[in-house]
């Protein structure tokens, strides 16, 4: 064998091969690749949209806290106002409702106080009519004192 010749058909045989390589191997491996970079790039732009919607979402929730925060704050304030005017009512209601009560004692302590003076005009109109009494069996004008008794009875 002739080494020309040998090296002529390996030189041949790899041309060959390169060409194969170059029409057939090639291009598939080169769109698979670079559809891979394809994929990565859309993939790592999605990362950044999602990174991107994640922040407007955390501001979003921030935001929304805020406002719920903001709107308990004004119910417990509503409820803190609420509180004081049912407070206040109350107190004026017992307030009320003591003044009726101080006016009733009041009203039963004057009528107690006019029963008793009463009683006590009874007790001494009584006694007076005992003590004239005894006064009209030792004198015999009974008509003159008995009207001297009632006047004195009216004055007390």
């Amino acid at each position: 064998m002739n080494i020309g010749l040998t090296l002529l058909a390996q030189a041949l045989a790899f041309a060959g091969l390169i060409w194969i390589i170059a029409t057939k191997i090639w291009p598939p491996l080169l769109a698979a690749i670079e559809e891979r970079q394809a994929k990565i790039a859309e993939g790592l732009a999605a990362a950044d949209r999602s990174k991107k919607d994640l922040a407007s979402a955390e501001e979003k929730v921030n935001e929304v806290l805020r406002e719920a925060r903001a709107k308990a704050n004004e119910i417990i304030a509503q409820a803190e106002a609420r509180k004081a005017q049912i407070i206040d009512a109350a107190k004026d209601e017992a307030l009320a409702e003591g003044n009726r009560l101080k006016a009733a004692a009041q009203a039963e302590i004057e009528q107690s106080a006019a029963k008793a003076r009463e009683d006590l005009r009874k007790q001494v109109s009584a006694l007076a009519v005992a003590g004239a009494e005894k006064l009209i069996r030792r004198e015999i004008d009974g008509n003159a004192h008995k009207a001297l008794l009632d006047e004195l009875a009216a004055e007390i």
